[in-house]
């Protein structure tokens, strides 16, 4: 089959065809698009209430990384002089322009957002975000005794003069910077002082009520305690993000948990990316930060209202279930469904495939189970498992120290280079490691972000493999809101390739071709391009031509480029993507026969699907790759095909469900532009939440 592919794609004379050289969008800017429609969400009346809130947080801190990655390694190419531009021809400093610029109009929309929308409708609610001068009587009182007890001894106010340096500004924490006077000498000196980020940052004003005062209203109204004698002149709010893009240099003679706990260390002390600031800062103090913290004046974004809106999350955790999303409990697939007692995971796989769908489906009573019933299975001899981010106190790491202390073999691939998960996976690596489980730290060189599980298990005479394969990762947390697919199988070929993969990570196999996987960074660029060069042939010979793709993110110049000549071939491209897109759309002579769309909504749609129409021999393919340099060329990664019947007919009514014209997405322009979803369209989510993983 692959060699007919190959033949295929080397025969295609499109691949020769010269392209537009503006055929790619830059991917900053086109992340930046994904958290407009985020900020969106938060702009639409009709979702309710306290969902607006939390989007207006999840706003808030996508842009906080976003900036501490993405602008960080930007910054650094600028200022090592590299001139090596993005795939759209743009330099780093001419993408750093860009994005201050978009950033500062979509902060303003944000802030705005908050202030004219969400505020007054908390407000009718009966949800207060209140100043200090409307707390009055025994409020007042109350709320300054709270600030003598809890805050006033955690606070410390530091000078700026000759005598004492520019404090240290911790990335991401809320801080005041205030003039004082000296009423005898009219001399004026600066301070700051940063807000305690260990109590709540919205301060509830009475017990009862839902009317809350910002943690650094409290503060300013008793500034006069921090500094007597003194006169306040003026005090602002400010917040800085430092560069958190870790660089760990992978010595094969250095251990590297301790190079990776020695660069987190590190991290904290990173340069200045961002300057945030209220949008009534004096010119005065903004010269004064912009200085002392070396940050260009490009950084310094102006935020209208309340500064670092992730304090909505706090919001969002009330108890007034009216103004949020009605609460759903996910469905135990069918195939296992049976009375109250758990049915053995092992005697279903053994009648077929399941496939899953969550969090429409269970993961507890599925993956979790598969997992927790291999741990206490006496027949079961070995587990084997990658772990990209969970949860320290995640049923599946408990069920793992079970087993290996019930005498099984267990392995742990535990991927410590994990961003922003780093400290949290090097701890519960290294309680697994304590209790006898062998922890393997991945590949010099690469993440492993392939989601697997391999069980072996002796039955009689027979050893059989058990596996799941998915595209979101094992935490029991995150699988209650990220839309994924599984695929639980005890097929001989995919054990047999899971087995093989599993050498490859945890010793020195070399292998790259596999009987039912593709796997990154060999095999899946490859194999993804030369399943749409197929797809060319077929409609060369006259036949019909499909490429339906399903994806967080895409950025892949090869991929695209193949994309791009299919559509020009005639062949139908369907690409629904979450977030980052560096295609166009729509464009006459180039991809005209190209639709992409995004889905945006409750839950965060995080599957991989791949699917080729192949003359009616449809080929579906599910996996943790998005079509992105990281992921094809700097990490592992599997995509596996789905062949049972059943689950490719879910399959193929899944994805047309996701493709049908009247289901509510943005659909991007051939201007680069997404235009946002019609009145009146069908809620994806909504319409499986109804009916289930098999609706429609």
């Amino acid at each position: 089959m692959a060699d007919a592919i190959d033949r295929a794609a080397a025969k295609d004379p499109l691949t020769t065809v010269e392209l537009p050289e503006d055929r790619f969008y830059n991917r900053e800017m086109s992340w930046l698009d994904f958290n407009a429609r985020v900020l969106a969400l938060a702009e639409d009346p009709a979702e309710p209430l306290l969902e607006r809130a939390k989007f207006l947080a999840i706003f808030a801190s996508n842009l906080d990384e976003f900036y501490m990655v993405r602008v960080a390694g930007l910054k650094r190419r600028r200022e090592m002089g590299l001139t090596v531009n993005s795939a759209d021809g743009l330099n780093p400093g001419e993408q750093l322009a860009l994005i201050s610029a978009r950033t500062q109009e979509l902060v303003e929309r944000h802030g705005r957002c908050f202030t004219d929308q969400i505020l007054p409708a908390l407000g009718e609610a009966g949800i207060k975000i209140v100043h200090w001068g409307q707390v009055t009587g025994d409020d007042r009182q109350r709320l300054q005794q709270y600030f003598v007890d809890h805050i006033f001894p955690v606070l410390t106010p530091l000078a700026v003069d000759p005598a004492h340096p520019f404090p240290y500004i911790s990335s991401l924490s809320l801080n005041m910077a205030i003039i004082v006077r000296d009423p005898e000498t009219g001399a004026e000196r600066f301070a700051r002082l940063k807000v305690p980020n260990n109590v709540d940052r919205l301060v509830r004003v009475r017990r009862g009520e839902f009317d809350y005062l910002p943690l650094e209203d409290l503060i300013a109204a008793h500034l006069g305690i921090l500094f007597p004698g003194m006169q306040v002149v003026e005090y602002q709010v400010f917040r800085v993000t430092r560069n958190a893009d870790l660089e760990v240099a992978e010595d094969r003679d250095e251990d590297l948990l301790q190079a990776l706990e020695r660069e987190l260390a590190r991290r904290r002390f990173g340069p200045p990316v961002r300057l945030e600031i209220a949008d009534t800062t004096s010119e005065r103090i903004l010269d004064l930060l912009i200085n002392e913290l070396d940050v260009d004046p490009a950084d310094a974004v102006e935020v209208p209202g309340l500064l670092d809106l992730s304090c909505m999350f706090q919001l969002y955790a009330l108890d007034r279930p009216t103004l949020k999303d009605p609460p759903f409990v996910p469905a135990t697939n069918p195939a296992f469904a049976e009375g109250e007692n758990p049915k053995s995971v092992f005697a279903t796989l053994r009648d077929g495939d399941v496939l899953l769908h969550h969090p429409y489906e269970s993961f507890a009573t599925t993956v979790q189970r598969f997992i927790e019933q291999a741990a206490a299975d006496r027949h079961v001899l070995a587990i084997k498992q990658t772990l990209y981010r969970t949860s320290g106190d995640s049923p599946i790491v408990q069920a793992l120290i079970e087993a290996a202390a019930a005498g099984k073999q267990v392995v742990a691939l535990v991927e410590v280079k994990a961003r922003f998960d780093e400290q949290a996976n090097i701890s519960w690596a290294k309680a697994l490691e304590k209790a006898g489980v062998h922890v393997v730290y991945g590949l010099v060189g690469l993440k492993t972000h392939c989601k697997t599980a391999l069980v072996v298990r002796q039955e009689g005479n027979v050893i059989r493999r058990y596996c799941h394969i998915g595209t979101g990762n094992y935490n029991p947390k995150t699988a209650r809101i990220y839309e994924d697919l599984g695929l639980l199988t005890a097929d001989p070929d995919i054990g047999a390739d899971l087995t093989d993969l599993f050498n490859v990570l945890t010793g020195y196999s070399r292998q790259t071709e596999y009987r039912n996987l593709l796997v990154a960074p060999q095999g899946i660029r490859d194999g993804i391009v030369s399943r749409i060069h197929r797809e060319i042939e077929h409609v060369k010979a006259g036949r019909p031509g499909l490429v339906r793709l399903k994806m967080n993110s895409i950025v892949d110049e090869p991929v695209i480029d193949a994309l791009y000549r299919a559509s020009m071939a005639g062949v139908e491209v369907d690409i629904t993507v979450r977030g980052i897109c560096a295609l166009r759309a729509g464009v006459p002579g180039l991809s005209e026969n190209m639709v992409v769309r995004s889905i945006v909504g409750r839950f965060l749609e995080h599957s991989r699907v791949f699917h080729f129409g192949n003359a009616g021999d449809d080929e579906y393919w599910i996996g943790s790759a998005d079509m992105m340099h990281r992921n094809l060329d700097r990490r592992v990664e599997a995509l596996v095909q789905i062949k049972a019947p059943a689950a490719v007919d879910r399959m193929a009514r899944l994805l047309a469900l996701i493709t049908r014209p009247d289901t509510r997405c943005w659909r991007l322009g051939p201007d680069g532009w997404y235009r946002s979803p019609e009145a009146g369209g069908r809620d994806l989510q909504a319409v499986l939440l109804r009916g289930g993983a098999g609706a429609e």
